[in-house]
């Protein structure tokens, strides 16, 4: 990774930070060839680095937590093997949130006050991660969610709260709106979760397609606990050329195969983003009407004819298939488009905490320094989806979209953004707010 210079130059530990992040980029595989006594030799009276794992086991996230949880232990495992962090191995302190706003905040003090965890890690819901932070903040925690929610770039958060591992929803409307417009319809309905993720949706894509001269001619918000979606269908307008899509939950295939049935392949042209599809897969009865149609990915779930050797080990180390379901169990189908972002989180905060040469909670400001002096982060084996560039002043990292169309049932990538096109002007710089 590339890195600014260290804002704090009197300490001790800056000379170390450049060099860690060089090694970073670099990967880790030098390290995994020493013999496992010599990796760990400077650990042997070192308490493990205790990472607090805010997991949706239960609740509206459960499938997207199973996966979490399983991407998480494989870049632990690969971590630990290649030497763990600073010479110390990394522990996971998993605890349920049950996707619960309120529940959350009580596993971050849980983190804090009981696990004596260095970090918290792995949020996903918007409305979990904004009901958690402030908790974390208070309790100076550094809390590393992996959300897509815009709340953290735009300023309503804290400094202890960072996004460096997946992008944020207003990046990615921004970057998909060109070919919602050029390509399917200039008069666009949405259909989004009523709640902050769907905010962020309904409230960065209106812009975004009237800058491209196109209309949101409506927008139906959904309670992300519904299971029967067809009466929200009539409220669709005559004259929508797309109809935009991100739903969650365990309702999601309800939702896909109800919006065929409605249209019965004679609606308008659909883009969805994969939320609609995460944990579903793509030959179920019934998604037949889903050909044709177009989807936001994070990371491509089928793997393409070009994939880079960097997302092939990858894909073998979260045991997923090229289809993108478990490889023993082809029924069981991962949330492919946003696990990842659990991966490259941890390899940002190892590589964070070497360049802070971090010891303990007594270092969180200075790790929480380091990852603010991030900037590119190359593709490579801690960043297999691909190039990102981090903001330290918004605490938000930036990467590359794709979009797919489903031939036959397989999802093919047609268009890949640039980093560029998701990037917006700052809101907030969270390093001048105090610790």
């Amino acid at each position: 990774m590339t890195t600014q210079s260290p804002k704090t130059p009197k300490s001790p530990k800056a000379t170390s930070r450049r060099g860690a992040l060089k090694t970073l980029a670099g990967g880790v595989a030098g390290a995994a060839s020493l013999p496992m006594w010599a990796r760990y030799a400077q650990a042997q009276t070192s308490e493990p680095i205790k990472i607090g794992f805010q997991v949706h086991r239960t609740g509206i996230g459960a499938a997207y937590g199973r996966w979490y949880d399983r991407t998480t232990q494989a870049a632990v495992k690969l971590i630990n093997e290649g030497g763990g962090i600073n010479g110390r191995p990394v522990e996971i302190v998993a605890e349920d949130d049950g996707t619960d706003p309120k529940r959350g905040a009580e596993v971050v003090e849980k983190f804090a006050t009981q696990h004596n965890c260095d970090i918290g890690f792995g949020t996903l819901f918007s409305h979990v991660v904004i009901g958690s932070a402030p908790r974390a903040g208070e309790l100076k925690l550094p809390y590393f969610v992996v959300s897509e929610g815009t709340h953290v770039s735009s300023g309503m958060l804290n400094r202890y709260t960072l996004q460096p591992g997946i992008t944020d929803v207003r990046s990615q409307v921004i970057s998909m709106a060109p070919f919602i417009t050029d390509t399917l319809g200039k008069k666009v309905t949405m259909i989004f979760p009523d709640y902050g993720f769907g905010y962020d949706h309904r409230d960065n894509l209106a812009p975004a397609i009237e800058a491209q001269g196109g209309e949101v001619v409506a927008k139906i918000a959904i309670p992300p606990s519904e299971t029967s979606f067809t009466r929200y269908f009539p409220k669709i307008p005559r004259e929508t050329e797309v109809v935009y899509h991100v739903m969650v939950g365990p309702g999601v295939l309800t939702f896909v195969k109800e919006l065929g049935e409605f249209f019965g392949g004679r609606g308008p042209e659909l883009f969805g983003f994969i939320d609609s599809l995460e944990a579903v897969a793509m030959d179920s009865p019934g998604l037949e009407f889903l050909e044709g149609s177009h989807f936001w990915e994070g990371m491509c779930r089928h793997s393409q004819p070009d994939e880079s050797e960097h997302e092939a080990f990858y894909r073998q180390a979260v045991g997923v298939d090229e289809r993108g379901a478990s490889v023993s169990d082809p029924t069981d189908v991962s949330t492919y488009g946003h696990m990842f972002g659990c991966w490259e989180t941890l390899h940002v905060v190892k590589a964070g905490m070497e360049a802070a040469g971090y010891r303990g909670p007594q270092d969180r400001a200075a790790l929480i320094e380091a990852v603010e002096a991030m900037t590119d982060m190359p593709l490579g084996q801690a960043h297999p989806q691909g190039a990102k560039r981090f903001n330290g002043k918004t605490h938000q990292v930036f990467g590359h979209q794709y979009i797919s169309k489903v031939e036959e049932g397989v999802l093919k990538r047609v268009h890949t953004t640039s980093i560029e096109d998701t990037m917006y002007p700052d809101e907030v710089d969270y390093t001048t707010r105090s610790f």
